[in-house]
């Protein structure tokens, strides 16, 4: 059986602008995002930690590592999904998010699952 397979997690984002909690005259946009973490493997496998790389339209990078996601570990069988809502800030109007989670299998092979690169963007600011 192919690793690559046999240890697989897909994740997906989806983000949104958040103007309530903003303050554009300051130079502070909130953006709240929504994740989903399926195990598209062929083993059980736990998130243990994550990795974020936040940047905004300037290049500045805010870098987060930190345990679980959202106060939870979660434990995803085969065919499993997670889903979490989470929340950054940024300068900019526009920038992005790119990451890892840091899993561990039932049998004990760590791999990191990687989260594509995904837009955080005012609307009506990219056409």
């Amino acid at each position: 059986m192919a690793e690559s397979r046999k240890y697989h997690i897909t994740v997906t984002a989806r983000a949104e602008f958040v103007p309530e909690q903003s303050d554009v005259g300051a130079g502070r946009y909130v953006f709240a995002y929504t994740i989903e973490i399926a195990n598209t493997g062929q083993i059980a496998a736990q998130l243990i930690s994550r990795h974020w790389m936040i940047t905004d339209a300037h290049d500045k990078a805010q870098e987060v590592r930190g345990l679980g996601v959202v106060g939870e570990q979660p434990f995803l069988r085969p065919g499993e999904k997670f889903e979490y809502s989470s929340g950054t800030a940024i300068a900019t109007p526009v920038g992005s998010m790119r990451g890892s989670y840091q899993m561990v299998a039932e049998d004990g092979h760590q791999f990191d699952a990687e989260v594509p690169l995904f837009l955080l963007s005012m609307p009506r600011v990219l056409h």
